[in-house]
């Protein structure tokens, strides 16, 4: 089994940061790229990153830079930008034969790609991995308990990144289910929006519960009919990061979803954001490959529909709830 002891975070954010500062809590040497040059700055200058982990001290021996040059010497990386933002990231990596171990969650707009599915485009001579589950990065960063799925088509490869990974506090489950990972994560952030909006719109614990079982069940027609595995979206990278988006505001979806049910513009919450609500970009990429797949996800394209401005909240609600009775099952 390969051993991987130099280690690379691709994306400054949150997220990155948290898992960056993860590898390098025992003093082990990481790098971190970033696109902000204030992000890069404050990370050398006063180990921390007021920008998008405010609060969280970082380890002396994470260090940043802007330049993708500098990643080409490590034995794996682990990529957290936006997907969105992903195919040119990774058309400037530098040749090399690292390990790409993809963070970030949803599908691209157009080919209906997700991360790995670009890598294969643009890096196919590397191996690829992903890790997802439920995660909030401030928690990660500060060494709370944390179980995540690691999911790779080879077995091996899995278990020698979870091996590299894990830390008395940090836990990840090894599986070969890489479209079961990638699909629980897409989809969670969109079902997480519409349980903040449920939350903004004052409609009771009762509607949550009720919206988190039936997105349950659109994202395991939606995974099962791209050759996902049940257990899969059953496991931490499906319904556990489902639960965790959809019932708290540290979520950057549920947040936004908040805004949305108290009746504020998507296009004014989301360009006041220098984050990223992921589930906004993934919504009407995953409805669509819905639709073209012919897989019924009436929440999915509600929240579509909402993001985009086409509907109000209170249409969309009527319009949810004046569905045909149908068997749970379905």
């Amino acid at each position: 089994m390969t051993s991987y002891s130099k280690f690379g975070v691709i994306g400054g954010g949150a997220w990155g940061t948290a898992l960056a500062q993860l590898l390098a809590a025992d003093g082990a040497p990481v790098r971190l790229w970033a696109r902000e040059e204030d992000v890069v700055a404050a990370i050398n200058a006063e180990h921390r990153n007021p920008v998008f982990l405010p609060g969280a001290a970082l380890s002396p021996s994470l260090t940043a830079t802007g330049a993708l040059a500098d990643m080409a010497d490590l034995d794996a990386l682990l990529v957290v930008v936006p997907v969105p933002f992903l195919r040119a990231v990774l058309a400037e990596l530098p040749p090399g034969d690292a390990p790409l171990i993809f963070c970030s969650k949803g599908m691209e707009e157009g080919s209906f790609a997700f991360p790995i599915d670009m890598a294969r485009d643009i890096a196919p001579s590397r191996p690829h991995a992903v890790l997802s589950g439920p995660t909030f990065a401030h928690e990660v960063a500060a060494g709370l308990p944390t179980a995540i799925t690691l999911a790779a088509a080879d077995a091996d490869l899995a278990a020698g990144i979870a091996q590299a990974l894990a830390r008395p506090h940090f836990r990840p489950y090894v599986s070969t289910d890489v479209i079961g990972a990638e699909i629980g994560g897409a989809v969670k952030n969109i079902l997480a929006i519409a349980c903040g909006i449920v939350d903004g719109a004052g409609l009771g614990l009762n509607a949550r519960a009720a919206l988190i079982s039936r997105g349950f069940a659109e994202m395991t027609r939606f995974g099962l009919a791209r050759g996902a595995q049940a257990e899969t979206l059953a496991g931490l990278a499906g319904l556990g990061d489902l639960v965790l988006t959809c019932t708290s505001s540290n979520s950057r979806n549920f947040a936004l979803g908040q805004g949305l049910g108290r009746g504020e513009a998507a296009e004014i919450l989301m360009a006041d954001r220098r984050t990223v609500a992921e589930g906004a970009f993934s919504a009407p990429v995953v409805a669509a490959a819905a639709r073209a797949d012919g897989i019924d996800m009436p929440i999915t394209d509600t929240v579509a529909r909402l993001v985009a401005g086409e509907t109000r909240v209170t249409d969309a609600i009527q319009a949810l709830l004046s569905r045909p009775l149908r068997p749970e099952g379905r």
